[in-house]
């Protein structure tokens, strides 16, 4: 597998001149990614408006195709930007980025959306782990762990302001501007990263991106989703769920005899000989799944059971994103001294009964302040516990020169859980009218993910005496 390792190897305990303007022109470029994704959740049913004689099946995919081309993408990505050169690699995923949000808002049909949006992911993923390889080589080791906390935070400030934004502009100006928005702020951090960014070497030796291993990997988590999406009310036969479904698997299989078989896979499968990052690889994915389906679903119940507008949806989802950022700061300097097993349980513990709650508590009554906020501060705190926990005991216990890889795997199996979350949403809901009903499958499916998630993190050791 192509990854880079994102501490320059001639880095010294001085920071560069231009290092906080480097930070924030790379940062900024990243803080649209995020937005992107955060604000196409609340403007989703916008979307579905403009195109009402598309099916939500197949409007899913203005969501999953960038998700599942994104993840396979981050694999690779950084032995991209390390043999082409960090800046030069940052620079075109940004110009490919802003080009395809522009293409997005213009689209006149679903097809040409699904495809704007498939190369949006090609430059989301360019520019991501690029950035942070330019904002470490500018700064010293000893504000690196700094650094990358605001880094991280600049990720979760867009996770929070994203819904109420992206509602806020398609209920004044059109969905379209949620795409827009990307193009005069990209071109910022376009002019100014072609000014201030330092260049960097390149390395000496170029591994191949295995295509093969990425074709086969996009096409079983896409074949998957297909089949949840199209298994209610499509007019599918069981026969071609099931032929679906089965191809999927074949993929998947033919991915795993690939990585063994070629020198250069997209995935080390050595990885996995690893107990607790096996642990921790699925539990991401458990965990991706029911973060995904929770905020997706959000929407659905304020707009359809609640009848608030998306503004007001957009607005009531904030005190959760907001309660991310310090439990996942606290909980990055604790799981450091303790370990982060006891973080991932208890997360993943809470976040069931975040669940629970969200199962029997609120009705069709808007009571916000009493029968939702509570929910939604739980489900913030868990994610902030878990989160971050899952990013660190990813690597804990991997050789120095497998840190990259390990975490690119990881960052890109968290993205494919949001494939299927999204799948199951859609399976659940988005065929026919939603009724309170439809809500109790959606949150059981959170509760038995959540606790699956407990039970895979109890084999996670990251303690030095484990």
């Amino acid at each position: 597998m192509n990854s880079s390792s994102p501490i320059s190897p001639n880095a010294t305990d001085n920071a560069l001149p231009a290092a906080w303007p480097i930070f924030w022109i790379a940062s900024g470029a990243v803080f649209l990614v995020s937005l992107d994704t955060t604000m196409l959740y609340s403007v989703f049913e916008s979307i579905r408006r403009s195109f009402a004689h598309v099916t939500p099946a197949s409007l899913s995919w203005v969501l999953n195709a960038y998700t599942i081309v994104y993840a396979a993408m981050l694999i690779p990505a950084g032995g991209v930007a390390d043999a082409h050169g960090r800046k030069r690699v940052f620079l075109v995923g940004v110009l490919i980025f802003i080009s395809a949000s522009a293409a997005c808002g213009a689209s006149l049909d679903v097809t040409t959306l699904v495809g704007a949006r498939v190369c949006q992911a090609i430059g989301a993923a360019l520019l991501t782990p690029a950035s942070l390889s330019l904002i470490l080589a500018a700064f010293p080791p000893s504000q690196r762990a700094f650094t990358v906390s605001m880094w991280g935070a600049v990720g979760g400030f867009a996770a929070a302001v994203g819904p109420s934004l992206g509602a806020y502009i398609a209920q004044t100006y059109s969905w379209r501007w949620a795409f827009f928005i990307n193009v005069p702020v990209g071109a910022i951090s376009l002019v100014l990263g072609i000014k201030l960014l330092v260049p960097t070497a390149r390395a000496a030796t170029r591994r191949r991106v295995d295509v093969v291993g990425m074709a086969l990997l996009i096409a079983s988590v896409a074949l998957m989703a297909l089949a949840l999406v199209e298994s209610r009310g499509s007019g599918w036969t069981n026969l071609e769920l099931g032929l679906t479904a089965g191809l999927s698997v074949g993929c998947m299989l033919l991915f795993v005899a690939w990585a063994k078989k070629v020198s250069d896979p997209l995935v080390q499968l050595s990885l996995f000989r690893n107990g607790t990052y096996t642990a921790v690889n699925l539990a991401t994915l458990t965990f991706g799944t029911a973060f995904a389906l929770m905020f997706f679903a959000f929407f659905f119940y304020m707009t359809e059971i609640w009848q608030f507008d998306s503004v007001r949806a957009g607005l009531a989802i904030i005190p959760g994103p907001l309660t991310v950022i310090p439990v996942a700061i606290a909980t990055g300097r604790l799981a450091g001294r303790y370990g982060h097993r006891r973080f991932l349980v208890g997360g993943a513990l809470l976040y069931a009964a975040a669940g629970t709650w969200f199962y029997f508590v609120p009705g069709v009554s808007p009571e916000y302040g009493t029968h939702w906020l509570p929910g939604l501060l739980m489900s913030g705190a868990s994610v902030g516990l878990v989160m971050p926990s899952l990013a660190g005991a990813a690597v804990s216990r991997l050789p120095v020169n497998h840190y990259a890889v390990g975490s690119a795997v990881n960052q890109a199996t968290r993205q494919m859980g949001a494939v299927i979350g999204v799948a199951i949403v859609v399976m659940l809901l988005g065929h026919g009218v939603a009724t309170r009903a439809s809500f109790d499958a959606v949150y059981g499916t959170h509760i038995a993910l959540a606790i699956i998630t407990a039970l895979l993190c109890t084999f996670v050791r990251t303690r030095r005496n484990d």
